[in-house]
């Protein structure tokens, strides 16, 4: 195990999703403490296998003191992609924003919510996702201006390739009409090296290089 210098109690927000789960063993192989936010039980012993604590909330709940004694939240729930809108404001928005006040109150250091590519836009986005980036943005902005320490990760349309390709990361001050798509393993990737830089407030908008 790579036992990193700045270790952190890091708690992973949406860690049964397919970004979470390549998530939490690299950062378990860093040396971080990690805690896992799961709603449904059947989910608990994956983590705890992989030496993980296990915290229950349910985002469209109340997430009260979801976020105490930890150093850093990394939020990357999502309704997916088979429910409806109801569930993209109650998730992807409420959920997003609950999480947000939660780690306000806790005092937590540092935020990093996955956002999407086009969220600061989205009526750039289809018809179909424009739902889902307004409540993207919605969350950033939220986020944005809150007392936390934040990083806004934007990926393009997500895949499962297990292709190695060069991420390019775009700043939010750059205005170039960009899209592309990335792997979940590549932004689980960017985020654990995301996590040892010293940059903070930032958004930025994550594609992999086309050959």
């Amino acid at each position: 195990m790579l036992k990193h210098h700045s270790s952190m109690k890091i708690l992973v927000v949406g860690a049964s999703g397919q970004i979470g789960r390549r998530l939490v063993p690299k950062l378990i192989d860093d040396g971080h403490q990690v805690e896992v936010c799961l709603r449904n039980q059947a989910h608990a012993p994956e983590f705890e296998r992989m030496h993980a604590s296990v915290r229950f909330a349910d985002l469209e709940g109340d997430l009260g003191t979801l976020c105490a004694g930890v150093d850093c939240v990394i939020f990357t729930a999502g309704s997916g992609g088979s429910t409806g809108k109801d569930k993209t404001l109650t998730v992807d928005l409420w959920g997003a924003i609950q999480c947000i006040q939660a780690s306000e109150a806790a005092g937590v250091k540092r935020f990093v919510m996955i956002s999407a590519l086009k969220a600061s836009e989205p009526n750039r986005g289809s018809d179909a996702l424009k739902p889902y980036l307004v409540a993207k943005h919605a969350a950033d902005e939220i986020l944005k201006h809150s007392t936390l320490n934040y990083s806004i990760l934007r990926p393009g349309r997500l895949t499962d390739s297990t292709d190695s390709r060069p991420v390019r990361v775009f700043h939010e001050s750059e205005t170039a009409d960009y899209a592309g798509s990335i792997s979940r393993a590549n932004v689980a990737e960017f985020i654990r090296q995301h996590l040892r830089s010293v940059e903070r407030n930032v958004i930025l908008d994550l594609i992999e290089s086309v050959d």
